[in-house]
């Protein structure tokens, strides 16, 4: 059958679908790029925030009016599957704990709801351009208050360490530049294996393997990088792996974060900070933080503009708390939207703001760049060793340049090829 997919979310939603893809592949099904051509339409979901959920709502809607089979996986199927059910009563559910069993939803013809299954048997040889997306695993072992991701992939499940060496391995042959090894929490890697490898081994051999390629690692939680700092730093010390790290704080307040459930406080994040940029002084460390979440007054919000001050990350996802159904923070008393809005406009701005100085300081230094992806108008973008995108011309895809950096932006650096 003719099967187009539709993706939302995360960098391992977007590792989950290859992984279905790749299970379809093997059984001759075809992947095509438009729901008019195809027999089986798939929504790889999100629900992490309100807004995503409402667009999810409609998208669903919209697809299910096509007449044609359809199948809704990802983390709306599994946190809110009976929303599911009364928005597309014929459609075929599966979690993101089952994608494994995508291949029975798209050949039955019964309805199929599997919200947990087993591991799939495959991880991707399906991906776009020179950038390979590796799940590493699922779930997550920490229980945020305001998450309902956590609902959806309710156990941490970590795929074999051989399984994915040689799932890089074989993208590097058919070409890919970059492995990006993703998960909901990849410093959680191989917590539930039972054995003596984690996170930094795993680095270590992905990045040990023959060709031209650099390794970026995805979002991992503060509290598990901690504990395993000194083996993160000796792995990222290879030179194939990017200068990147992408370590959540959340908030500024050591109250809120307790209210949040998280499980360190700020000066031991402040720490890790510390110690990263004394290993490399030119790194990356980027961090996501929620404004407005239960119990946040003005003070613990000024405590976070300070400390987006103090830290400088190179790049911030902020978001406006947004209340989840059957979390714990959803229980909690609200912080009023009117006053939510109010203080997300003034974290985006002093974003803007510092990102624009850091950036700025970058302008006339030569850097390396790995050239990954199209631009607009005949541009290419490139990754420095750092990951920060920086925009060329007359580059070629997969090749490395040295670049002078002659203006840069909020969101990217632009440079001309030395």
């Amino acid at each position: 059958m003719r099967i187009y997919f539709e993706t939302y979310g995360c960098a391992l939603n977007k590792g989950d679908t290859y992984s279905m893809m790749t299970l379809l592949k093997g059984r001759n099904h075809e992947i095509v790029n438009s729901e008019e051509q195809a027999d089986v339409l798939v929504i790889n979901t999100c629900a992490v925030r309100m807004e995503t959920e409402e667009k999810m709502k409609k998208r669903i809607l919209e697809l299910s009016k096509t007449g044609k089979k359809l199948v809704v996986a990802g983390c709306l199927a599994g946190a809110e599957p009976g929303l599911v059910m009364s928005l597309a009563p014929q459609s075929s559910l599966i979690g993101p704990q089952s994608i494994g069993d995508v291949v029975k939803a798209v050949e039955s013809r019964e309805r199929i709801v599997s919200l947990h299954g087993e591991l799939p048997s495959v991880l991707p040889s399906v991906f776009e351009g020179l950038i390979s997306v590796i799940p590493i695993a699922d779930g997550c072992a920490g229980s945020c208050n305001f998450c309902i991701t956590k609902l959806a992939r309710k156990e941490l499940r970590s795929y074999p360490p051989r399984m994915i060496v040689e799932t890089a391995r074989k993208a590097i042959e058919k070409g890919a530049k970059e492995i990006e090894l993703t998960g909901q929490d990849t410093a959680a890697y191989g917590l539930d294996l039972g054995r003596d490898i984690r996170l930094a081994d795993l680095v270590g051999e992905v990045s040990s393997l023959e060709g031209d390629f650099m390794v970026r690692v995805g979002m991992m939680t503060p509290e598990l990088a901690m504990r395993q700092l000194d083996d993160l730093l000796d792995a990222w010390d290879n030179p194939k792996v990017y200068k990147f790290f992408h370590l959540p704080v959340q908030s500024g307040n050591d109250q809120v974060l307790r209210a949040m459930n998280r499980k360190y406080t700020l000066d031991e994040f402040r720490e890790i900070v510390r110690e990263i940029r004394k290993r490399f002084p030119l790194v990356n460390i980027t961090t996501d933080i929620i404004v407005g979440h239960p119990g946040e007054d003005e003070n613990a919000f000024e405590d976070t503009l300070n400390l987006m001050k103090e830290l400088r990350f190179e790049r911030i996802h902020i978001a406006m708390y947004s209340l989840r159904p059957n979390t714990r923070s959803a229980m909690m008393t609200q912080v009023p939207g009117p006053i939510k809005k109010e203080r997300l406009k003034r974290a985006v701005t002093l974003y803007e703001e510092l990102s624009r100085e850091i950036h700025r300081e970058y302008v006339g230094r030569k850097m390396k760049v790995l050239v990954l992806e199209n631009g607009k108008d005949n541009t290419k973008i490139g990754r420095t060793l750092n990951y920060i995108p920086v925009i060329v011309k007359d580059a070629d895809l997969g090749k490395w340049y040295e670049a002078e950096i002659t203006d840069s932006s909020f969101f990217d650096l632009r440079g001309s090829i030395v």
